[in-house]
């Protein structure tokens, strides 16, 4: 009863907390032990809660499922807690920890939701402590080894000290929001601030001021008549086209990082991409593989997902990797996770399955290569957007996804292929493949429209009219 709760505590708990031992170390001069005690302290208060709170009613009771969400908000509210108390890096995670609508439960998503747009400020020198912290990482390591003894969580530690530097070198910010405003120039409905260069170094970056609402907030959308839907699809062609055509990937889309805004002189709906510190870039191999693998998803082949899932890393836990990759079921990517919207009695299924194989995915993420990491936090925070957003497994998505795997692939074996028979057979393929896409999409559209009910009434009329 209990422990099952336990479990799912762990999964906010231990990804935030002990994401956080590692990067918080004992340093004197920014009373490192403070924060690392405030850490471990919170992490037991969550644990004891749960374990007492729980502990005698009866499991699946009306009762049991009051007091335990009134237990995930009291633990949601402390980790929030923490989060603003310890600052920098706490935050990173309290932020992303919001976003996970369709994983968490909803007391802790809704109570840390605020970071996303009310996160208190470090001062520059807090900043650049956290960078230069590398002293008692092992140490810290083994006392939470011996608080979570099922859990591997180097690579996170890992991960944080490289990445953190990048995202505090401002020039490096301006840079990255120059080239994916080039190379996303062809998206009419992208706007990505421009940077003032002579006015900024590597400590200041002065940027476009640009405003509007947080992309997983439908009430202010439907208030300033966007369309959610399309709003959703955009954001997917944004992202499809970052990840499998170019290689080069903004990853910490959450809800504070993406506004949307309609224009009054055009009435278009525009996506505002805002914190460029932090991208990602693929290896060509890196996102062949992975092309194929999501290629292999859509269409359920079962034998590619397995082929590829194990070239990406993933070994025996190839299922559960094809799970956390479309956070579906495994009965779902069976299936095939176009044909059905996730259902409600899936979404618990998720949840559940997330708390209780949460050694197996620490396990596979320590596995997977370094350039999947960013990936799949990317693919959760989008996950989280959609599932705010109610659009989530749309058939256009993955539409939209199919694509450019086709281009991305095609792009690839043609710059592979020194005949020039063998280009155009490419070519050749690569057009036929998107015309079959092209085609579905105006079926699908047709199926939903009110000219395609027409369609389909008169030629219902015209059937029956022959007997």
């Amino acid at each position: 009863m209990a422990r099952r709760a336990l479990k799912l505590a762990t999964l906010a708990a231990a990804t935030s907390g002990i994401y956080l031992y590692g990067n918080k170390f004992l340093d004197p001069n920014d009373f490192g032990v403070v924060r690392v005690g405030r850490a471990i302290a919170t992490t037991a208060v969550i644990t004891y809660d749960y374990l007492t709170s729980l502990r005698s009613v009866p499991y699946g009771s009306e009762e049991y499922d009051f007091l335990k969400s009134q237990v995930h908000l009291r633990s949601a509210e402390r980790l929030r807690e923490l989060c603003c108390a310890n600052r920098g890096t706490f935050i990173k995670v309290g932020q992303h920890l919001g976003a996970l609508d369709y994983l968490l439960p909803e007391e802790y998503t809704r109570t840390l939701k605020v970071l996303h747009s009310q996160a208190p400020q470090s001062t520059r020198q807090e900043i650049e402590q956290v960078i230069r912290e590398d002293l008692g990482k092992e140490v810290l390591l083994l006392v939470v080894k011996q608080i979570f003894p099922d859990f591997e969580f180097m690579w996170l530690v890992e991960e944080a000290k490289k990445n953190l530097p990048l995202e505090l070198d401002f020039l490096n910010e301006g840079r990255n929001a120059e080239k994916v405003a080039h190379m996303l120039k062809n998206f009419d409905f992208l706007k990505v601030p421009r940077i003032y260069w002579e006015l900024s170094t590597r400590r200041v970056l002065l940027m476009e001021f640009m405003e509007g609402g947080q992309v997983n907030d439908r009430a202010y959308m439907e208030r300033n008549g966007i369309n959610v839907n399309e709003i959703s699809r955009n954001l997917g062609k944004l992202y499809s086209e970052m990840i499998f055509v170019n290689g080069f990937v903004h990853c910490d889309p959450h809800p504070g990082n993406v506004l949307v805004k309609k224009c009054p002189a055009s009435g278009k709906a525009h996506i505002i991409l805002l914190d460029h510190g932090l991208y990602q870039v693929l290896s060509e191999s890196f996102r062949m593989d992975y092309c194929c693998l999501w290629q292999a998803l859509i269409k359920a082949d079962m034998k590619r997902v397995q082929k590829y899932s194990r070239r990406l890393g993933a070994g025996d836990l190839y299922p559960l990797f094809a799970c956390m990759l479309t956070a579906r079921s495994w009965e779902s990517v069976n299936r095939g996770i176009d044909r059905s919207p996730v259902s409600a009695s899936e979404d618990v299924e998720i949840r559940s399955n997330a708390a209780a194989y949460l050694p197996q995915i620490t396990q596979l993420l320590n596995n997977v290569p370094r350039q999947m990491l960013l990936l799949l936090k990317t693919n959760d925070l989008l996950r989280g957007i959609e599932s705010a957003l109610h659009t989530r497994a749309s058939a256009s998505s993955f539409l939209n996804m199919s694509r450019c795997c086709i281009r991305a692939v095609s792009t690839y074996q043609r710059s592979k292929s020194h005949s020039l028979y063998r280009r155009a057979q490419i070519s050749l393929t690569e057009a036929l493949s998107l015309w079959q896409i092209n085609l579905y999409e105006l079926f699908l559209w047709l199926k939903g429209s009110q000219l395609g009910n027409w369609v389909i009434a008169l030629l219902s009329r015209m059937h029956h009219s022959t007997y």
